[in-house]
């Protein structure tokens, strides 16, 4: 009797396929873009309200410790902080995924399973991009200069960008955890108070001293430290471990944060017919 076996498929072939199943995912979600384009307009005004509110409203009443203009140390904190945003965004997309049957669907069709996370994370860090571009022209438009090299200055947008790598996986695997659209509303709580009590609005030093520690071994103000310093933007500076170490913890605490979330979300992905 003859045996019929599946022709084995080469680590080429199996490579392209996953890359192939990947770039459509990407494409699903780009799509998305031009089918809800007020969806995305809403997602990219508001940080750009925030900067303008601050900026205007409060920053006359804000000092930079060591001295400063409030305009130069508020936008880096800005774009640190609308890296951090980005967790919510993920989170509601692959909620809703998860309710409507999409991610079932996927995972029942002869596709690598996960293409869907890779191309939930490269549409939404090319989305981070427009946001980081947007932002940066907003900072342009109201004054704020960076006075480091070109080199630096690319140094602190892969530090934010890194930032929102880390915090996109941390965005799907509390996703898969939650589940429901209504439950990343007590996520999204908790992000507001963690970047409050951040260097992202005001420097450590002109804190309470417990908030002002708190403040100074935030991750967002780690980025938020060494993106200044990058851009040559006042308010770096300090005393403290994490103030003089805020480029070491700017790469540490993402990458802390990478191998937690990515492993558990993979983990979470792949339990979630079981």
């Amino acid at each position: 009797m003859t045996t019929l076996t599946a022709p084995a498929r080469s680590i080429g072939s199996d490579v392209g396929w996953w890359l192939a199943d990947s770039w459509n995912m990407t494409r699903r979600e780009l799509a998305h873009w031009a089918r809800r384009p007020w969806q995305l307009a809403i997602g990219l005004t508001f940080p750009v309200m925030m900067l303008v509110m601050f900026a205007f409203f409060f920053g006359g009443g804000m000092r930079v410790a060591g001295g400063g203009d409030y305009k130069e140390f508020l936008v880096p904190g800005m774009l640190v902080l609308t890296m951090a945003f980005g967790l919510e965004g993920t989170m509601t997309a692959l909620t809703q995924d998860l309710n409507t049957g999409v991610v079932d669907r996927f995972r029942s069709m002869p596709m690598a399973p996960s293409a869907v996370l890779v191309g939930r994370s490269v549409a939404d860090m090319l989305e981070s991009v427009v946001s980081l571009l947007i932002m940066v022209g907003a900072g342009l438009a109201i004054g704020w200069r960076w006075h480091g090299s070109f080199a630096a200055a690319l140094a602190g947008v892969g530090l934010l960008l890194l930032l929102r790598f880390s915090m996109l996986w941390c965005g799907i695997w509390l996703g898969l955890i939650a589940g429901r659209p209504e439950l990343v509303m007590a996520v999204q709580i908790l992000v507001w108070p963690v970047s409050f009590s951040s260097a992202v609005f005001a420097s450590p030093e002109s804190m309470p001293s417990v908030l002002g520690v708190i403040a100074e071994w935030n991750p967002l103000s780690a980025t938020a430290t060494a993106v200044r310093d990058l851009f040559g933007n006042p308010g770096v500076g300090g005393a403290s471990w994490a103030a003089e170490h805020a480029h070491l913890l700017a790469v540490a605490w993402p990458l802390a944060v990478l191998a937690i979330a990515f492993p558990m979300a993979a983990a979470r992905f792949r339990g979630l017919s079981r």
